[in-house]
């Protein structure tokens, strides 16, 4: 005969009982705390992790001794207490000990048609999930001869009665509970939640608390703010049970309703009994919980709480009145928000509580939701616009021809790419819902519809619903919550500001990307692409007229009539930013990119120049190249087409001198994209310091500027050394820095990078969180060199990568002054910044 398991079986919860979360499990631990607050919880025993594992082992425990713990009447419930409550566990079994002097014993105290209900669903529960017979055998709902069918399905299929000893059916549902954790579904399910291989369970015994009786009885839940927006709100659930030969379940509300019949009305003094039991929790376990109650017959019982479960907005504003109220720190409510979660409060987002019908799923390349009519070409986005009528730019991938049609969309869907595809990238800067590698599509531009799954036809004009946040397709309109950029939002910003220790910037592109900066209370701009500003409609012509001129004259010429353009959009920039600082990056994509690519283009384009096709055509193909983005672009530009650098300082300083006439003053920094070698920051450095000479000069103003580099190539962080003796600044463009240093292309890497994580080739896509191995080896050694070189030198990120709690953790532990993102990304940089000042100290060298 087995030996019964001889350490400390189990330990009934007490105020001073010894129990512990690592071994007796979350829930264990929490009921304890309701102990403690006085709040009546029925007797229940705590069994810890060891003895939990010994009986999945097979090893037996003194059943006997812990029904004692219940008196000669047990009727208990056994729940699941792992460590952390994320990770699941077995689902709970009610009514352990019913039998038939239980059942006899409660139809004298509570009525036979209740007693016949508490025995049935036992027998069902213990049916299949302790003894695992078929369920199909178990299936009768209450009513007269229920009972009977069942316990005889029971003895026909297992040719014993239902077993009669309490102690008995205890041991068989803790073991039935103990196997299922240990079963390799269960340990899969919850390593796919992050629990560790190992995790482990604790199981507690409770006293059934029944919820009927003569009087006022029943069960459910309450709490005290509202799970989607974290307002002060009860809200719940009550179910009434009144006891008789026409026993009825009745569904109550909490608060006085003018719909119907509340618990309020009923008895108020049970009501506030529940109310100051909130208070309590909310004090003194310092969250805000759900409790879980019956009540018999007036009397209250607690029978468990958990933390409110939340949606985003409500964590936020939950997290503020918890500390404005006292009753946790600032710094507390700051690390109560994950840093990501707050960007669902920065878009409108589908209302989780409403029904979705997917279509298909992508890449969440860009969070927030948009319902609009389909559009395919950018010229139909910008068509749809102008008619007031929301529409969804459907492309295989966008291209900077794109551009305006983006900003004329609100949202955006292609069916290629990835998370920094060009897609991506814009449309997080622009703020609008981007769904990118949405392969379940499959897209037809010529009959302007796409298929998706099932053989699902969409055309031109129909209505879809984008959620960035999730990277679902839904089909028609959604209903949709609001941003939530309130007091609570804004007040828990300034509170990162207060401690966090690295610079926020935002890469900002127009003004309208300054002012959303701005309203997120960015450190300044840390990128401004300048390229940008030339696809508008009255630029781009312009620009391809300089792109055809056949001599530096001409260039010039037609540059001169993009320089107030220039100058105005700097000038705007500056006034906006109020003297913040401004980080312009030079011109640097490639000129075929503002070429026609098609026939019908390039024939608009010779109208447009008055030239013949054929030139038009010849020149396009001279300016291809077979890969131009390793080609003729960035400072490359600069030094073989210089007069394009010379008209942006221009308008730079030119901005400058009227900046600070208004007001405003600045000093500009301006940053050389695509640097390989020192010399060429030499060559560019010459040419704009005699233009800054010559505005000097002209305007008899005088003015300071910085001029640093976009390390971006692998050389340039292997020499920034050499580069630094040249620049005020290093900013690293991690973009095409991991481009280069994966040899990867970003816009086509989400064709097989799911694969390659998944089969743990990348721990994840490099283009989404920085490579700290590889490209973060390169960040180290150029920041290092750089600072070897010139000390005082400013050291940033102004990639995608930016705006990642993981990469602003290793620039912040490296020493890096500040990182730059989309301006829809700072507030979670913010707050993922003051994260790591609270929980690590600062850095600067080697993560």
């Amino acid at each position: 005969m087995q030996k019964p398991f001889e350490i400390a079986d189990f330990v009934t919860l007490t105020p001073s009982a010894s129990v512990e979360t690592t071994t007796h499990g979350w829930r264990a631990k929490c009921l304890q705390r309701l102990i403690r607050l006085d709040l009546p919880v029925p007797t229940t025993v705590s069994l810890p992790a060891q003895t939990v594992r010994a009986i999945a082992a097979g090893q037996s425990i003194d059943t006997v001794a812990l029904a004692s713990e219940f008196g000669p009447q047990m009727l208990v419930s056994v729940r699941s207490s792992p460590e952390n409550p994320e990770w699941g566990g077995p689902g709970t079994v009610l009514n352990v000990g019913m039998n038939d002097d239980m059942h006899a014993h409660l139809s004298n105290t509570h009525g036979s048609e209740a007693a016949d209900a508490l025995y049935l669903r036992f027998v069902q529960l213990y049916a299949i999930h302790v003894a695992r017979l078929d369920p199909d055998m178990f299936q009768q709902d209450p009513g007269p001869g229920a009972l009977e069918l069942a316990l005889d399905a029971y003895e026909e299929e297992t040719d014993e009665r239902f077993p009669q000893s309490p102690a008995r059916q205890l041991g068989e549902v803790l073991r039935s509970m103990a196997r299922a954790w240990e079963g390799t579904t269960a340990r899969l399910l919850r390593q796919a939640k992050g629990a560790p291989a190992d995790a482990t369970l604790g199981l507690l015994v409770q006293e059934m608390a029944l919820g009927i009786g003569p009087g006022l009885s029943g069960s459910g839940t309450i709490q005290f703010v509202d799970p989607v927006t974290g307002a002060a709100q009860v809200t719940g659930r009550f179910r009434g049970q009144s006891q008789g030969r026409k026993a009825a379940i009745e569904a109550l509300y909490l608060t006085r309703d003018p719909r119907g019949a509340s618990l309020q009305e009923a008895d108020q003094r049970v009501f506030d009994q529940l109310c100051d039991y909130g208070a309590a929790c909310r004090v003194k376990l310092r969250e805000e919980m759900q409790i879980e109650f019956t009540i018999e017959s007036g009397q209250v019982h607690v029978i468990d709480a958990v933390r409110v479960p939340r949606s985003s907005r409500a964590t936020v504003r939950i997290a503020v009145a918890l500390a404005e109220d006292k009753v946790i720190s600032r710094e507390d409510a700051l690390l109560r928000v994950e840093p990501r979660a707050i960007t669902e409060l920065l878009h409108y987002q589908v209302d989780p509580r409403a029904p979705r019908d997917v279509l298909a799923r992508g890449i969440a390349a860009s969070p927030g939701a948009a319902t609009g009519k389909i559009v395919f070409t950018a010229a139909a986005a910008q068509a749809s616009a102008a008619r007031d009528e929301p529409c969804i730019l459907v492309r295989r991938e966008t291209s900077p021809e794109d551009i305006r049609g983006m900003h004329a969309a609100v949202a955006v869907l292609t069916e290629r790419g990835g998370m920094t595809s060009h897609a991506a990238v814009i449309a997080r800067g622009l703020g609008l819902p981007c769904i990118v590698g949405c392969s379940e599509i499959e897209l037809n531009a010529r009959e302007r519809q796409f298929r998706g799954p099932k053989g699902r036809i969409f055309r031109e004009g129909d209505i879809v619903t984008l959620d960035g946040t999730n990277g679902e397709v839904l089909v028609g309109s959604a209903e949709m919550l609001a941003p939530a950029l309130d007091d609570g939002f804004r007040t828990l910003l300034h509170w990162a500001d207060l401690v966090r220790d690295i610079g926020i910037r935002a890469n900002a592109d127009t003004p309208d990307d300054a002012r959303t900066a701005l309203m997120f209370e960015a450190d300044g701009i840390g990128l401004c692409r300048t390229e940008h500003m030339f696809f508008d409609e009255d630029r781009l012509t312009v620009m391809r007229e300089m792109i055809f001129a056949d001599s530096p004259e001409d260039r010039r010429a037609s540059l001169e009539r993009l320089l107030p353009m220039q100058r105005a959009d700097f000038l705007t920039l500056f006034e906006l930013m109020k003297g913040s600082p401004v980080n312009i990056r030079l011109f640097d994509p490639p000129l075929h990119e503002f070429l026609p690519h098609d026939r019908e283009g390039m024939r608009e384009l010779a109208e447009a120049l008055d030239r013949p096709l054929s030139d038009v055509m010849r020149r396009c193909e001279a300016l291809s190249e077979f890969n131009p983005m390793l080609g003729m672009r960035g400072v490359r530009l600069g030094i073989t087409v210089p007069e394009i650098y010379d008209m942006q300082a221009r308008a730079i300083f030119e901005a400058t001198v009227e900046a600070k006439r208004r007001g405003a003053e600045i000093v500009p920094e301006i940053m050389i994209p695509l640097v390989s070698a020192s010399r060429e920051v030499e060559l560019v450095k010459t040419r704009i310091d005699a233009v800054a000479s010559t505005v000097r000069n002209e305007t008899k103003s005088d003015f300071s500027y910085k001029l640093g580099v976009m390390v971006e190539t692998p050389r340039s962080a292997l020499r920034a050394g050499e580069i630094a003796e040249h620049a005020a600044f290093l900013s690293f463009g991690t973009n095409d820095l991991t481009q280069m240093t994966y040899g990867l292309s970003r816009d086509d890497a989400g064709r097989f990078m799911s694969t390659y994580v998944n089969q743990q080739v990348y721990g994840e896509d490099p283009f989404h969180i920085l490579d700290v191995e590889g490209v973060g080896e390169l960040l180290l050694m150029g920041a290092a060199r750089g600072r070897g070189a010139r000390p005082d030198i400013t050291i940033s990120v102004c990639g995608e990568h930016g705006g990642n709690p993981e990469s602003i953790a290793f620039c912040r532990a490296a020493g890096f002054d500040y990182v730059s993102c989309s301006p829809f990304r700072v507030p979670v940089a913010r707050l993922a910044a003051a994260h790591f000042a609270l929980l690590a100290p600062r850095g600067r060298g080697t993560p």
